[in-house]
């Protein structure tokens, strides 16, 4: 009976204390607003089987919860809209694979929980053509003009095809950029490694990967500058959620094990 109410003591003392560090709306309610954009399988999207959202950023978010003693208000917001109404106070993270990247920092503070890398592809039926990742050099080259991909091919271009780069076509997104690959306007697509095994899967047979990803980011949790307290509460319990063999297990059911991080950090992205 003893070591049971010393255990609860010490318990409800770790709670206190974590609880005081949450955004004062979320003390209040109980409650952590969280944006999301459930439109990038595997990491949130809906199940078209029961409209369900589900995903690698909802399975992890749930076990975050867990660990904090908050429920979940999902808010789905379009991508473009998150980073203004996280600064408003209109929810009070973002968690939907949001690049951390250097120029958000002033807008947002990120707790880095995976880990990105744009990866060359084709055709399976053109693989033959593609040996190695400089084999597209020349090529037409399709991503999403929404993401840090333009920069990190014209980097990677620039390092390694000389006076034969790559020619870039910004895409509408990534099922863009594999819808132009099949008709023929593009020769190799890029997508994240983080989706690109999902959408193979759905796929089977379709695609080939050419190499390794060029570069990597860091994806992350997006809170507020000004609550630095919570942010290292949310990293403790990210910390805590890998070390009791959740995150790996979720990372294997998402097939995102080669995008798992080996701790938590704060803004890794420089």
């Amino acid at each position: 009976m003893k070591t049971f109410l010393t255990a609860a003591l010490i318990c409800g003392t770790a709670f206190g204390a974590m609880a005081q560090t949450l955004p004062e709306t979320v003390q209040q309610s109980g409650v952590l607003r969280i944006a999301n954009t459930p439109n990038y399988p595997p990491l949130e999207f809906r199940d078209p089987a029961t409209n369900t959202l589900t995903g690698f950023d909802i399975d992890l978010a749930t076990a975050l919860a867990e660990k904090l003693g908050v429920k979940i208000e999902w808010q789905e917001l379009a991508f473009a809209t998150m980073l203004p109404a996280l600064e408003t106070g209109r929810i009070d993270v973002i968690m939907s694979g949001m690049s951390d990247l250097p120029t958000r920092h002033e807008t947002a503070t990120f707790v880095d929980y995976l880990r990105s890398g744009p990866q060359f592809f084709v055709l399976s039926t053109n693989a033959d053509a593609f040996t190695d990742e400089k084999s597209v050099c020349g090529k037409s080259v399709g991503a999403s003009r929404r993401t840090s991909y333009p920069q990190e091919i014209a980097a990677w271009s620039e390092a390694n095809c000389g006076d034969n780069p790559v020619k870039f076509v910004g895409t509408d997104g990534s099922a863009d950029a594999r819808t132009q690959l099949k008709q023929g306007r593009i020769d190799v697509a890029v997508q994240g490694n983080e989706t690109l095994p999902y959408v193979m899967d759905q796929e089977e047979g379709t695609y080939h990967t050419i190499g390794k990803p060029i570069s990597f980011q860091l994806m992350g949790i997006a809170v507020p500058v000004k609550e630095t307290a919570f942010q290292q509460t949310l990293a403790d319990a990210l910390d805590a959620v890998i070390a009791d063999g959740t995150y790996g297990a979720l990372l294997e059911k998402w097939q995102l094990q080669e995008s798992g991080v080996e701790k938590a950090t704060i803004n890794g992205a420089h």
